[in-house]
């Protein structure tokens, strides 16, 4: 009698069960876990590309939606720090995505465009950030963005979706022309699910377009009456460029808005100058006044001139630091100082209620004595 054969799959071409199958998987933290593994590259227009990562381990993201991570890169042999908003929903927390808009003469978006691939690993420092509305529990929201400055919104979008949440949510979102619109389809998608969520797209021009069935124009106060006429009801975010989130300002200090409910975020670090930090003025100085700096959770310690910045003295000593701008401008390496005091010349990286709460920059903040920090 012939038995049936029996096939055998030779070992090295098995397909392994994917470690995020497992039921509980473990949080992802950048403490335990440094580098991640770029695991899907998505064109969404002409020069905006979404970046997606795993933990090779399968670890789980854990993030409220708005709140960024710091990306560590090598770029010509120099280590940069960037900061970009997670775009993606924490509801689906195997794989973690940031949307980037290719910059003109940009140095870290461009990189990331032209070497990012499927495979790459890149190391990753976070999440972190306040920018979130999972913090400003609200009945009804109102979204505002202008270019690349949609992915925090649309990381709450996505939540909201994901998560089944029908809140009342307008999302008016301004681009160059219909072309360059993030993420138009989805919108529409999640706008064609949940009844109370509508968008309105603003274009400055209709470019290749040779229809356009929407706004053509700048956002303005009678255009924000007629899309959303409760606006003043309404917890609003806004994220854009700079002088589109003034003029988003403008707008509602004419109606009379209340600013506590008003929440903004920007990051764009590839339009920055060279590093302006303050240089050490005399190195015999800095060498004879040194404080010891000691980090509370990470247990570390380590030695910081009177002259130098606490961030600069961490990265020389191996200690990593999430940082981007380095100028006291974007409020990525804020913590909380347990001890001690630092002299802290910021531009607009942190507020009055933060510092009064404890709160410093380590990029532009120099010891005075010796220092504990809860990092």
């Amino acid at each position: 009698m012939m038995r049936d054969a029996v096939f055998t799959e030779p070992a090295e071409s098995r397909v392994t069960r994917p470690a995020f199958w497992s039921a509980l998987p473990e949080r992802w933290t950048s403490e335990v876990e440094e580098t991640l593994v770029c695991c899907q590259v998505r064109q969404e227009t002409h020069d905006v590309r979404s970046f997606f990562f795993r933990s090779p381990e399968g670890r789980a993201f854990v993030f409220e939606p708005g709140q960024f991570i710091t990306l560590e890169l090598d770029i010509a042999g120099e280590t940069i720090n960037r900061c970009y908003t997670i775009s993606s929903s924490p509801a689906r927390p195997h794989t973690i995505s940031i949307t980037v808009k290719r910059v003109p003469d940009g140095r870290v978006s461009n990189w990331l465009h032209d070497h990012l691939k499927p495979g790459s690993s890149i190391r990753v420092l976070g999440p972190a950030g306040e920018f979130t509305c999972a913090r400003h529990p609200a009945r009804k929201y109102l979204f505002l963005s202008a270019g690349s400055g949609i992915t925090p919104l649309m990381s709450m979008s996505r939540a909201h979706h994901d998560l089944a949440e029908d809140r009342d949510i307008v999302f008016v979102h301004s681009a160059r022309t219909p072309d360059d619109i993030i993420f138009a389809r989805e919108l529409d998608l999640i706008a064609a699910s949940h009844a109370n969520f509508r968008t309105s797209f603003v274009c400055e021009r209709v470019g290749a377009r040779t229809s356009w069935p929407g706004v053509t124009g700048f956002l303005s106060l009678p255009l924000l009456k007629l899309v959303a006429p409760d606006f003043m009801e309404r917890e609003i975010f806004t994220c854009g460029p700079a002088p589109y989130m003034k003029a988003v300002r403008g707008l509602l200090d004419e109606a009379g808005f209340e600013r506590s409910r008003y929440h903004e975020e920007s990051f764009s670090f590839d339009a920055l100058t060279a590093e302006a930090n303050e240089p050490v003025a005399d190195a015999a100085a800095a060498a004879s006044a040194q404080f010891n700096v000691s980090f509370a959770r990470s247990q570390r310690e380590i030695l910081c001139g009177a002259a130098q910045h606490v961030l600069d003295a961490a990265r020389q000593s191996g200690v990593r630091l999430p940082a981007s701008c380095t100028q006291g401008m974007c409020g990525t390496c804020k913590v909380r100082l347990v001890a001690g005091q630092v002299e802290m010349k910021h531009n607009g990286g942190i507020r009055q209620r933060e510092i009064d709460q404890g709160m410093v920059l380590l990029c532009c903040s120099k010891p005075l004595s010796d220092l504990v920090i809860d990092k």
